[in-house]
């Protein structure tokens, strides 16, 4: 648990008040570092605003344009202290928020569990696989599988986003399956559609196999 001692409490409120106690000075400071514990590029950018308004605030002031000052000297002050007690629990007690790359990670690994629950249930309901159009992202469905691609029924544009599946290696999927009365396996895909052997796992974790004759009772 983050904390909540009353010293780290008042520290919290006394970060918050300090662009006031600053006049303003250390404003871009206090969000600088709220940027850095929140982990956040918002906060960033609210850092650097607040930068670009003391510029401001300082331009305007030496040439006596007192309204703008004043204005500019406003934000940096009161509309400040606002800011940091919105965000001052937060900053001080919150969870930092995920980077864009624990976000891409974190999306990447649910998509691979959707898939590993597609090809589960393709391989044991082949009828609901059917029904659901598990690995056919050309049809309109409501389930999401997780990018699958069922090889046996795909049309060519959908199995050209397999790893390694140019347009060319498609079509000749496609014929291949016609002749062959569909394919079983992504080993066996791999070897008939002469697709590089090392891929082979990264197309068995995209693939499904459904009966090429439809739907069995």
């Amino acid at each position: 648990m983050s904390d909540r001692s009353p010293t780290r409490v008042g520290l919290s409120y006394l970060w918050a008040f300090v662009p006031l106690l600053s006049i303003g000075f250390a404003t871009p400071l206090v969000f600088c570092f709220a940027a850095v514990r929140r982990q956040s590029s918002r906060l960033w950018l609210a850092c650097a605003a607040y930068v670009a308004v003391l510029v401001i605030e300082q331009v305007t002031a030496a040439n006596d344009l007192g309204a703008a000052a004043t204005l500019a000297l406003a934000i940096l002050t009161i509309g400040a202290v606002v800011h940091a007690l919105i965000i001052r629990e937060a900053v001080f007690f919150g969870r930092p928020e995920p980077s864009d790359m624990e976000v891409a990670v974190d999306a990447a690994q649910d998509r691979r569990r959707l898939r590993e629950r597609a090809r589960r249930l393709a391989a044991n309901d082949p009828a609901l696989a059917f029904e659901l159009a598990i690995g056919r992202p050309d049809l309109r469905r409501a389930y999401d599988d997780g990018g699958v691609v069922d090889v046996n029924h795909a049309p060519a544009e959908v199995l050209a986003t397999l790893p390694e599946v140019t347009p060319e290696r498609a079509e000749r999927i496609v014929r291949l399956r016609a002749d062959r009365g569909g394919f079983v396996s992504a080993d066996e895909l791999c070897v008939f559609a002469e697709l590089p052997p090392e891929i082979t796992e990264q197309v068995a974790e995209r693939t499904v196999y459904l009966p090429a004759g439809g739907p069995t009772a």
